[in-house]
């Protein structure tokens, strides 16, 4: 097994690693950015080093400086979380020459599935269904018209090396779709140096399910079933679940043969998730992308199956079989996650600042993933999730009772974040019976922006602005408490090394 594995990432996703290394006996390696000087990863490491500025172009995506403190460290394996280099397949060669493993999947894989386009493509031919569209990139406005009029309105136009919601845009009329598509190729071409864009056609009542799978370097592959990731605000999940209330047990274990089918095609390597777009009025699903990485959500998937995906994944890095075969992997339950971010929760905006206080709900079957802590200021350059709040019940009516039960207990002041955004969303009849589509925010909860804070904790917010003022009143500075000073004083033994 691997003696040291250095984390190139940060937040909730390193402190997630690097518990799963602790639990397999193997050393910890962080890094860090100017702006995470103090967060709580850094802190939790077995040793932590600086690689540069806040930008992260001058550190979380600097392959050269994450492999020069890999040397250092001596570590012998990289895990990329998700997001930053998790899908880079130059980072993933860059490692390979440098003798250090890449926990994911191969470079061939990544690069296959990364261009959207293509990999469309590679799924037809596995007989993957996809999505009625173009057969290729759309270069001009008058292209892009006569294949919308072919396919037929409404339509979405797509850039072909997008991601976490940028360079989508949906066009239900002729006269909105030179815009739209003008608007797609520079996101494209300015979020990803690429302003290729194709067009599919648009689903209306879309639901988005997820396979997650897993291949290891002895050609097994296996599924562990379906997420639902429906809940989205601008292209971005919010809320995902497992089991999908929505999808017929039929349906589940044909995607779930699709799925494997897919992935074998590939001769795909750890942890992997086949996205589909799934029409919840005729039932059909449609394949859209595959994230060559861990993903944000993999919790409710870890909570149903009762598998270790991040301990998996480095496993089978290191050479190990899949720990399990498919008919080892059972649904049990139901599992619920809420992505709490720091954020406004009407209008989405990030809401970088100090924390005051943060207090975590704990108990039965919950589980917080995070990295806030009284005191510490989040950064704005990075992405405004913070914590993850996940729930298992025996059934999907209890894990939502939990969730609601610990949103209660949830306190997190001196910024904004999304928590009561969340507690609307746990109390609308729409989320309860299961009927929500990927539409849901735009047209019931932002389109009736009016009921948005119905469900408010009034008198909780009423008794914590009361200690605020009563404190401030009596001179003291609340944003100076800072529940990780201990670790900081205790920290002089640690290994923390600054260039």
């Amino acid at each position: 097994m691997f003696k040291k594995i250095l984390i190139a990432n940060r937040g909730e996703i390193a402190i997630r690693v690097i518990r799963a290394c602790r639990t397999l006996g193997i050393q910890s390696v962080a890094v860090f950015s100017d702006a995470d000087r103090n967060s709580l990863h850094v802190m939790l490491a077995d040793e932590a080093y600086n690689i540069g500025p806040a930008p992260s172009r001058e550190s979380y995506l600097n392959i050269e400086k994450i492999i020069e403190v890999a040397k250092r460290s001596r570590a012998d394996a990289v895990h990329p979380g998700y997001g930053f280099l998790s899908e880079s397949a130059d980072f993933a060669e860059a490692l390979e020459k440098a003798e250090i493993t890449f926990i994911g999947p191969t470079p061939k894989n990544i690069r296959d599935m990364g261009d959207k386009i293509a990999s469309r493509e590679l799924m037809k031919k596995a007989g993957v269904p996809i999505v009625p569209g173009t057969p290729g990139a759309v270069t001009s406005v008058e292209d892009a018209s006569k294949w919308a009029h072919e396919i037929g309105y409404p339509v979405i136009i797509k850039a072909s090396a997008g991601g976490g919601g940028k360079g989508i845009r949906v066009v239900h009329a002729k006269e909105d779709l030179a815009s739209a598509f003008r608007a797609c190729q520079s996101e494209g071409k300015n979020s990803f140096g690429d302003d290729r864009v194709f067009i599919e056609r648009y689903v209306q009542s879309p639901k988005h399910i997820e396979l997650q799978v897993f291949g290891d370097k002895h050609g097994n592959v296996c599924h562990l079933f379906e997420r639902e990731c429906s809940v989205q605000r601008r292209h971005q999940k919010l809320i995902e679940e497992s089991p999908s209330i929505s999808v017929p047990q039929s349906v589940r274990e044909e995607m779930g043969r699709i799925a494997v089918k897919a992935a074998k095609s590939l001769n795909y390597l750890g942890a992997g998730t086949i996205e589909f777009i799934f029409d919840n009025s005729t039932k059909e699903f449609f394949f859209m992308e595959m994230n060559t990485r861990l993903q944000v959500e993999h919790p409710v998937t870890e909570f149903v199956t009762g598998i270790d995906l991040v301990q998996e994944q480095i496993r089978v890095a290191h050479g190990h079989p899949l720990s399990f075969k498919q008919e080892d992997v059972k649904q049990r339950g139901h599992a619920i996650e809420l992505r709490i971010c720091a954020e406004d929760p009407v209008t989405f905006a990030p809401a970088p600042g100090k924390i005051r206080r943060c207090r975590t709900p704990q108990g039965p079957f919950v589980r917080v993933d995070g990295y806030a802590y009284p005191g510490y200021e989040i950064p704005i350059h990075y992405d405004p999730m913070i914590a993850k709040l996940i729930a298992w019940g025996h059934t999907r009516d209890e894990a939502i009772r939990r969730l609601q039960r610990a949103l209660a207990e949830f306190m997190l002041t001196g910024i904004k974040s999304n928590i009561v955004l969340h507690k609307n969303i746990l109390a609308h009849p729409t989320f309860l019976d299961g009927s929500y589509t990927t539409q849901f925010i735009e047209k019931d909860i932002v389109g009736k922006k009016q009921k948005l804070f119905m469900f408010v904790d009034e008198h909780v917010f009423l008794i914590t602005a009361a200690i605020e003022a009563y404190q401030r009143a009596k001179g003291r500075d609340v944003s100076q408490i800072n529940m990780a000073s201990r670790w900081k004083t205790m920290g002089r033994s640690r290994q923390m090394r600054d260039r």
